[in-house]
């Protein structure tokens, strides 16, 4: 898979992007992330990629043009399944949604800055807008990160044990029930015992029924949309 994404602020991606799961799989050869600079793609002098918004209001937008040259010149290399756009006012990203984009082979995201990007960016360009939740960030890096995190680790080989990312929360459509490790008695709060008995069908049953608890204690949304199904 090939990532890349185009930023006005492309130092905020960095750091991030290389270590732990995201490092590894970049270094296995398992995805490719490129970041690109949109400033790179101004024609104007100062390299400038915000102007005022016709009809007034407070604040700045990210002009087409260099968001236009960018995206082009991408596709002059190769195909995309998509282009990406991070924006509050957007249908919230969700374990389905990551699971589809994980199957693409080329995506490029694009980071809106300011009070947002060009509405014939989004009219022309963007194939696909999601929201990471109903608040409002400075800029579209930090929900691009959540989006490459959530999307890399479901590429085969990228975690171990393959199963692990099967078992997330929201993968069913609940969330995961409460894990444990060693060791099984720490300072008087032991485990559950069924834990240790080594049945793995009461296990699973377990498993399953706390993971039904505690989605309907915390989001019993979710719970509802399991048993309409």
């Amino acid at each position: 898979m090939r990532i890349d994404i185009i930023s006005a602020v492309p130092e905020l991606l960095s750091g991030p992007l290389d270590h732990s799961i995201i490092g590894r799989a970049r270094d296995f050869g398992k995805v490719d992330i490129v970041i690109h600079d949109v400033r790179a793609y101004s024609k104007d002098k100062h390299k400038k990629v915000d102007d005022y918004p016709f009809g007034g209001g407070a604040g700045l937008v990210m002009t087409p043009q260099p968001i236009f040259d960018c995206i082009e010149s991408l596709k002059k290399e190769r195909t995309y399944d998509a282009v990406l756009f991070p924006t509050p006012d957007a249908v919230v990203l969700d374990q389905k949604m990551v699971n589809s984009f994980s199957l693409f082979e080329n995506l490029i995201i694009l980071c809106g800055h300011y009070k947002g990007v060009d509405q014939r960016v989004r009219d022309e360009i963007i194939t696909h807008e999601f929201s990471i939740g109903d608040y409002v960030l400075s800029g579209g890096e930090l929900p691009a990160m959540v989006l490459v995190d959530s999307i890399v680790r479901l590429i085969p080989g990228v975690i171990g044990d393959s199963e692990s990312a099967l078992d997330d929360s929201f993968q069913d459509g609940l969330l995961s029930a409460p894990v444990y490790t060693r060791p099984a008695d720490f300072r008087g709060h032991k485990i559950p015992e069924v834990l240790a008995s080594g049945n793995h069908e009461k296990i699973r049953k377990w498993r399953e029924n706390k993971a039904i608890e505690r989605t309907g204690k915390i989001r019993p949304d979710l719970l509802r949309n399991v048993i309409d199904k």
